[in-house]
């Protein structure tokens, strides 16, 4: 029987012949003459023999009947894969079906091997990955970073001479970390490039990149793509990064993000990635300052849409929203409720199978990323390709991208705003009351927080293909901050023990005028800290929480880590935590840069009736630790209340500031974020 672990040595050197060596230990496939391709049948025993001269470990691949995989190898080895595209998502969800549906481990391994070197190779990944994800037999597998195994989408282009350069004159032991340019793709002269480390930051992009992995949009399994409140979490994953980004433009003195609402307008913004793409042997397109979009009639990839049809598409969601129900494929009315209404239009508006009526409410996000992504040759005149918006492994480095969402985020916030308010009734929690908020770091000034730039190896040879093996490091630059724990004194006047639901949330005081916020404002730039539950006794209670416990956020190690290294014992406890699901907004952007003389912000705190909110549900070992946006794999979002509470909706009349939208089970705090303009280096 296979082991399923080999499973992932499929994921390395992704342009490679399947049968080269992979892995620390010097692994390889022994391929069956006729899973080889055509270029090397006839030669088979020739190079499998000189590359097997120093095998360690040979996982034997049996001969099975190969289904039928005509789709999948309709999307050419050497194009551009894109999720966004409906032609790429059917194909990707028909290789995603055949993975899925081999009977065994054994079979999986022998399909998957026949298809790796005849099917794209980054639809590949992402197939095998959504399968090994969502197979019983396959859960609890480690799979590697994107960025190990697609360094070209993380990494500047030239970048790359130099790693070839090291790895094939230097060796292993003696390799140096190759530094990557800080701010490689534009000068001060574009204000945008001040956020440059948030854009491009690796965690950032790979969280993208795994959020859509989790939450795949096509399969002929329902539940695949069927997971709990999965339109609500498309909102709120997407409505939170731009709150976050819009903290960092106040931390750059710019304003926030204007939406692209007027489709036939210009993009002011233009994008030079400076990157290059592996598996097409391409430079990533850019686009020029003031692009216009244009109809796409791109034959290739089975797209002819007018832009006409996307304002026709979000009319009609806007039209739904307005009546307060949408219709189905049958004529029947769904209800945009205070409980299912968010779920549905996030199901519409991605467009995934979920959306109850494709024909009328059609593909609005996905198609506002293609027709950006290919605004620089709608109709492939000049044979190129998309650009970075158009890969969710690489879309959020375009400023473009936060456009598009801001307006995407209007739509969802129509709805929003039509909910009746919160009455203090649904917002107290009677009898508990918070009497104290502190944050600090080890050693600092309370209530500041300090950030910094900070250097970190990460090992790229999974990707680098064609060169001599051994690590080959990249030294990455990026945003993090001190440690700090929270102190919160909560008093419970009852007489029993009761449990809380604690919500941390961090917000601007002012906005880019120096003006205080009004609430309706400020709660659209609310960033969810953390979430978690705690038992208060009768009396005085003191909760002390600290950041690298946060439910939004994934550990350091995970962004950069290496699965051979630190690994713990085969089947500890620690094995489970150590078995996660990749999914997480990095720890080290957790706060937001902040300013030199810092940035003031309004650190808020509820808790809430846990009676109210919980979720009776197992959660052992189940991925749940980065819960808050990613939500938990094969369980229910483990929160009752609508994501984003107490801030999803306008806040009650005669709340017109934070301050008077307090009850007692809330209390806010003045917090300063301060900006250390030095560089340390990340001790392993």
């Amino acid at each position: 029987m296979a082991d399923k672990k080999n499973l992932l040595l499929l994921f390395e050197h992704p342009t490679e012949p399947v049968f080269m060596d992979k892995g620390k230990k010097v692994t390889v496939f022994d391929v069956p003459d006729n899973y080889l391709t055509d270029r090397y049948r006839p030669i088979s025993n020739e190079v499998q023999s000189r590359v097997g001269e120093k095998v360690e470990q040979r996982v034997p691949v049996r001969e099975i009947s190969i289904p039928d995989l005509r789709i999948p190898m309709s999307l050419g080895r050497d194009e551009q894969f894109s999720l966004f595209i409906p032609k790429h998502r059917r194909i990707a969800g028909r290789l995603i079906d055949i993975f899925v549906n081999m009977r065994s481990v054994d079979d999986l391994q022998s399909v998957a091997v026949y298809a790796r070197d005849r099917v794209n190779p980054v639809m590949f990944n992402y197939a095998l990955s959504v399968a090994l994800l969502h197979r019983p037999d396959t859960q609890g597998l480690d799979l590697p970073s994107f960025a190990q195994t697609f360094p070209d989408r993380f990494v500047d282009s030239q970048v790359f001479r130099e790693l070839r350069e090291e790895s094939f004159v230097v060796q292993p032991g003696s390799r140096m970390p190759i530094v990557i340019p800080r701010d490689y793709t534009a000068s001060d002269l574009e204000p945008e490039h001040r956020l440059w480390y948030f854009r491009e930051d690796l965690g950032i992009n790979l969280h993208h990149w795994h959020w859509h992995l989790v939450y795949p949009f096509e399969a002929s399994d329902r539940s695949i793509v069927d997971k709990d409140r999965r339109g609500e979490l498309f909102y709120y994953m997407h409505e939170q990064v731009l709150a976050r980004y819009n903290m960092e433009r106040f931390s750059n003195n710019l304003a926030r993000v204007q939406p692209f609402n007027n489709l036939r307008e210009p993009i002011v913004e233009g994008y030079f990635p400076k990157m290059d793409s592996l598996v097409a042997s391409r430079a990533w397109p850019p686009r020029f300052d003031n692009t216009r979009l244009g109809d796409l009639n791109r034959e290739q990839d089975q797209i002819n849409v007018e832009l006409g049809d996307l304002e026709r598409w979000r009319d009609r969601i806007f039209e739904a929203i307005h009546q307060g129900f949408v219709l189905d494929e049958r004529g029947q009315r769904m209800d945009l409720d205070e409980a299912r209404g968010i779920d549905i239009l996030g199901n519409i508006v991605e467009s995934s199978i979920l959306s109850p009526n494709r024909t009328l409410y059609g593909d609005l996000h996905n198609f506002g990323h293609v027709f950006i992504s290919y605004s620089h040759d709608t109709n492939n005149k000049h044979l190129e390709s998309f650009g970075v918006m158009g890969d969710s492994s690489t879309a959020m480095r375009d400023p473009v991208f936060y456009r598009w969402h801001a307006y995407i985020d209007r739509i969802f916030q129509e709805h929003k705003t039509r909910l009746p308010a919160y009455t203090d009734t649904q917002l107290n929690y009677s009898g508990i009351s918070i009497t104290g908020v502190q944050v600090a770091a080890n050693g600092s000034q309370p209530n500041v927080l300090t950030t910094f730039w900070q250097q970190s190896d990460m090992d790229l040879s999974r990707g680098f293909d064609f060169t001599p093996r051994g690590n080959v490091f990249a030294r990455f630059t990026h945003l993090t901050h001190l440690p700090f724990t929270y102190t919160i004194n909560v008093n419970n006047d009852g007489g029993a023990q009761r449990f809380g639901y604690v919500r941390i949330f961090l917000a601007p005081k002012n906005d880019e005028r120096g003006q205080p916020m009004l609430m309706r404002e400020q709660r659209l730039m609310m960033v969810e800290l953390d979430k978690f539950v705690v038992s208060l006794n009768p009396g005085p209670n003191t909760i002390r929480r600290r950041s690298t416990e946060s439910s939004v956020t994934i550990p350091f190690e995970r962004t950069f880590r290496n699965l051979e290294t630190n690994r713990p014992a085969a089947g500890s406890a620690e094995e489970l935590e150590f078995n996660f699901c990749g999914c997480g907004w990095p720890n080290h952007m957790l706060i937001p840069k902040g300013l030199p003389e810092g940035l003031r912000c309004d650190l808020f705190v509820m808790v809430s009736n846990y009676e109210n909110d919980r979720i009776d549900q197992q959660l052992v070992g189940r991925c749940s630790d980065a819960a808050s946006y990613c939500g938990v794999r094969d369980r229910l979002y483990p929160d009752r209340q609508s994501m984003g509470y107490p801030f999803d909706r306008l806040p009650r009349t005669g709340a017109d500031r934070l301050v008077n939208f307090l009850t007692p089970n809330m209390s806010i705090v003045d917090v300063s974020i301060r900006h250390e303009n030095r560089t340390t280096q990340r001790q392993a």
